[in-house]
Parts: structure tokens; sequence; C-alpha cells
């Protein structure tokens, strides 16, 4: 892993694949570290011509810490905004401030555009890149992630109390454990999902690495204090493709097909068994559906050197 100034902040990223090949950015989401990646997409998306980068958010990881701001009270803002008031002077920063971040790391990597993948609010974040950075995307893939449009169907009770829960003690056994109980909540059907050991012990693993939880709590008000972007999204002409798991209980698939049909021309593929997580089995799948979106939208240059 590495470090790279960007926009501002110290941004932790790790690279896969060759130097040479275009670009690819995977944008993390709530709380997740560069970690929650599988290491099987990351190199299924280098054999395929792409190098591939994943990074610490701001807030998470090993990336700049905003610590000692402070964001107003989580019910404060849902007020604001429900009244059709700006909340962005009640946050440290919202989403817009992210896709910042994360358009200034393509930049600062040498590269001009990049190939954009987001999962949950990181599908948010590359939404917004899109359209606050359009010269820096060249192609777009929203993954199990909502427009922020009014009206969606809500997230299952279950699912909406798994991602704001807390452990009882900031210990990494007792978090591992809350991870497990959150994977049972959103994840896949119990057969594609990992099992509760794998879960542990990657919770464990990123305990370890980093562990901010006033980070998370910042991160989810940059949620909630983001100006909604759903109607901005029809001026949008970037290659789209948006993937979502028809067993997801936490955003429903009908947010992905909602992103589908406001951006003009794209693609959608809503994935059986598969809910708001990124299992190991649910990795083919998911190639089988990125690969060739990227050949049939790559540089005429490069598209020799994708796989089929």
């Amino acid at each position: 892993m590495a470090r790279i100034k960007a926009n501002g902040i110290e941004i932790e990223y790790e690279a896969t694949g060759s130097p040479n090949d275009p670009m690819m950015l995977l944008v993390s989401g709530f709380s997740g570290q560069l970690t929650r990646w599988p290491e099987s997409l990351k190199r299924g998306l280098a054999d395929a011509g792409r190098h591939v980068i994943t990074f610490d958010n701001r807030d998470i990881g090993l990336s700049t810490e905003f610590a000692g701001k402070v964001a107003a009270a989580p019910r404060d803002i849902v007020k604001a905004v429900a009244e059709g008031k700006s909340a962005r002077d009640m946050v440290p920063y919202v989403l817009d401030d992210m896709a910042a971040d994360a358009a200034g790391l393509i930049e600062a990597l040498g590269a001009t555009q990049a190939d954009i993948m987001g999962a949950s609010m990181g599908g948010m974040i590359v939404q917004l890149m899109a359209l606050n950075h359009p010269a820096q995307v060249r192609t777009l893939i929203p993954v199990m992630t909502t427009s922020g449009a009014p009206g969606l169907p809500q997230a299952d009770p279950a699912a909406q109390a798994a991602l704001t829960a807390v452990p009882d003690m900031r210990t990494a056994s007792a978090i591992a454990e809350l991870s497990v109980k959150s994977r049972h909540a959103i994840g896949s059907v119990p057969e594609m999902r990992a099992s509760d050991d794998e879960v542990r012990a990657q919770s464990m693993a990123d305990f370890n690495r980093s562990d901010r939880p006033l980070g998370v709590a910042r991160q989810y008000s940059a949620i909630l204090a983001q100006p909604r972007w759903h109607e901005r999204l029809a001026g949008l002409t970037v290659p789209t493709l948006v993937l979502h798991g028809a067993a997801d209980p936490l955003i429903k698939p009908e947010a992905g097909r909602d992103i589908a049909h406001r951006i003009p021309g794209a693609e959608v593929e809503v994935i059986d068994k598969w809910g708001h997580d990124l299992p190991e089995k649910i990795v083919p799948a998911l190639l089988e559906r990125i690969v060739p979106f990227l050949h049939r939208n790559a540089p005429e240059a490069t598209r020799a050197n994708l796989s089929r």
C-alpha cells in the first residue's frame, strides 16, 4: 500500500495490475476500508486489462482523519433536509467532497480518466464524480446503491438497524460479532455469503488496521446532508452499468433500476441471491458482467488487451 496527497488530504491506496493499463478506481462504501474489496475481484479486473486502484475514503482506514470535527445530530440533519434547508454547514463534509477526493486521486496518480466503480455509499460517490468531474470518468459502475430519489422503497427495519448498530464494547471481538449479525441482516442468501468465521476474521483484521468510530459517524452525516442529485442524472452521457442484488434488504433493487432509468442508455443487471455485501461467491457473476462492459467501452488502443 502507498499514500499520496489529493484534494488537500492524504489518501492511502493500493494498486493491482499493470500501471500501463487504463486505470479503474474502486470506491468503498460506508465505513468500509480498502481491504473490503475481494482479492478475486481486483485480480479479475487486472487480468481483464485494468490498473485497479482501491483506497481508504477520508476518515476511514489510513487516509486523513477529520479528528475534532463534529457533525450535528443525525435527527437534526434529517429535519433540516426535510424542511428543504441546506444541511451543508451542519457537517464537516458531504459526499461531494468525497467525490472530489476520488477525482483528485485519479489526477494525483497521473491518469486523465478512469473507469469508476463504487459500492453502496461508494456508488453514490461515483455518481457524483460523473456529475461533478465528468472529464475524469470513462465509464460508470454504480453497485448496490441509490440515486437518493424520494419515494424509493425503504430498507427492511432489521437491515437499517444493522447499518447503524454499535457494539457494547469497543473491542475487536465485540465488533467482529456485530459484523456477523450485520451480515446476516443485510448480506446475500446463506449459500452465497461469507461464512461467519470469514466475517469475524475480516472484521478483526480491519479493526487492528484502523478503528475510527467518529469517522464512521462523520461519513454517515455526510450521506444525510448531501444535496440530492437524482434529477441531475438525466444529463449524464457516460457509459453506465448498474449492478444490484435481487436479495438486497438495505438498498432495494428498485433503487438500482431507478439509477439506470435516469441515466440515458444505462444498462442494469439485477443478480439473483445477492444481498448488500461482496462475498467471494458473487465475484464470478460480477466479472461476467463488468469485463464485457469494459471491453465494449474501452479506448480502441487498449481494447485488444482486454479479456473476452
